[in-house]
């Protein structure tokens, strides 16, 4: 069956997601299967949408648990999604549950569903630690003995080297193509625009301050989650931190580059557990439905570039997303550019302002613009918020079409970098 739309831009109805919590804290017992459940129920309660109504389920994950293959089935399931409606879980690394709302808008778009539920999860407690490869072959010998004696055989096979763990999450964030841990590939972009490690203490300091600032507004796109057997449920972030000062920034050691290096722990996201689902839909539907959409999706697009400087990846795929709706960023109101670093973020800002950049690396004439400070990540980042990887892309549209409602803004603009060397953009209306 297909629903077929003649309008371009496709509705979201509104979604919602779990607290954000470091990793390691009160969401680290958590299947990612059962946030991005509870995410999905929550969007179903709040769109007054039956689970029944559903076409299709889309969900970005990128430590996929060896437990549910396909997350997103399996927590649609638990969710009460009806086993007929399919269900896919996509990985584009840190843009993985934006490039979940992009999808569903293409398939809303050209007809091949009307209501998809779209987002991301993820447990960053829960990536494991493995064994090296070199134990697999005495791993495999004890699991084949029978006798006593070929498991006493096995046994003596095992070396001490075989039982040294490797970090899944430090090998997750390298990128084999060049060999770099994103933190590195965000030392090179402050050592190739010059951004000192004052201007990223100050970035990281207001990033905090914002969100501290935004507690209230943030907790009504949060579903409060009981975990573990406490009977007092998480209702908010736990990342951001009061009284978060330049001094205390300034005595972190850098963790990448330890003898010249400007990233620390203090300007760098916080790894994190948590989900986000929004409702994505064919606006004729929602309009014959009497339903408001808390805003529309006009385009998305994602752009490749040297993976040893993906952190510039939003500048590439903004470029090619204004190039595809014929916007310019002095139409846009709003902006998020997910904080994986704090020099990531302000070497993108430098980038779209600068001709030379533009004429080298986007084929344009012009720079691509100015984004002023005061209209960026408004509400926090990463740095403060945390960035659970599959989520974060759900979770920034989610929080942008909220404070486009509020300040009444017609066009706002989400964007993330993605390791592995990519960029994604997405466009987002209020009419």
């Amino acid at each position: 069956m297909t629903f077929a739309t003649a309008d371009a831009r496709v509705a979201i109805l509104d979604g919602v997601r779990t607290p954000w919590a470091k990793a390691g804290t009160v969401l680290r017992q958590v299947h990612v299967t059962d946030l991005a459940k509870v995410a999905m129920q929550e969007t179903l309660y709040r769109t007054e949408l039956s689970a029944g109504r559903v076409d299709e389920v889309m969900f970005g994950n990128v430590i996929m648990p060896a437990d549910a293959g396909n997350p997103a089935r399996v927590a649609a399931i638990w969710a009460g999604v009806p086993a007929a409606v399919p269900a896919m879980t996509i990985q584009r690394n840190c843009a993985s549950g934006m490039e979940a709302v992009g999808l569903a808008a293409t398939a809303v778009r050209t007809g091949e569903a009307r209501t998809i539920l779209a987002g991301g999860a993820e447990s960053m407690s829960q990536t494991p630690l493995m064994f090296p490869q070199a134990a697999a072959g005495a791993f495999g010998k004890l699991a084949k003995a029978k006798s006593a004696m070929q498991k006493a055989a096995a046994a003596v096979s095992f070396r001490p080297k075989h039982f040294k763990p490797i970090a899944a999450l430090e090998s997750g964030l390298t990128d084999p193509t060049c060999n770099m841990i994103m933190g590195k590939t965000a030392e090179l972009l402050a050592g190739e625009f010059g951004i000192s490690r004052q201007e990223q203490y100050v970035f990281a300091m207001r990033s905090h301050e914002k969100a501290l600032a935004a507690a209230d507004k943030l907790k009504e796109e949060i579903v409060p989650y009981y975990a573990g057997e406490s009977f007092e449920p998480l209702t908010a972030d736990n990342g951001p931190r009061a009284g978060q000062t330049l001094e205390a920034l300034a005595k972190l050691k850098p963790i990448f580059d330890k003898k010249d290096g400007t990233v620390t722990v203090g300007n760098s996201c916080q790894l994190t557990d948590g989900a986000a689902c929004l409702m994505v839909a064919d606006p004729e539907w929602t309009s014959a439905e009497g339903r408001e959409a808390l805003g529309f999706v006009r385009g998305y697009a994602v752009a490749g570039l040297d993976p040893k400087r993906m952190g510039l990846g939003p500048v590439y795929a903004i470029d090619r997303l204004l190039r595809k709706t014929g916007v310019t960023l002095k139409d846009i109101g709003l902006f998020e550019i997910n904080e994986a670093f704090a020099a990531q973020v302000l070497a993108c800002l430098k980038a779209m302002g600068s001709a030379d950049f533009a004429r080298q690396h986007l084929g344009r004439n012009d720079a691509l613009g100015e984004i002023d400070p005061d209209l960026l990540n408004v509400n926090g980042g990463a740095i403060a918020l945390g960035h659970p990887v599959g989520a974060t892309g759900a979770r920034i549209v989610l929080t942008l079409l909220k404070e486009m409602r509020r300040r009444n803004v017609e066009l706002g603009l989400a964007a993330l970098c993605v390791g592995g060397g990519q960029g994604a953009a997405i466009l987002l209306e209020r009419r």
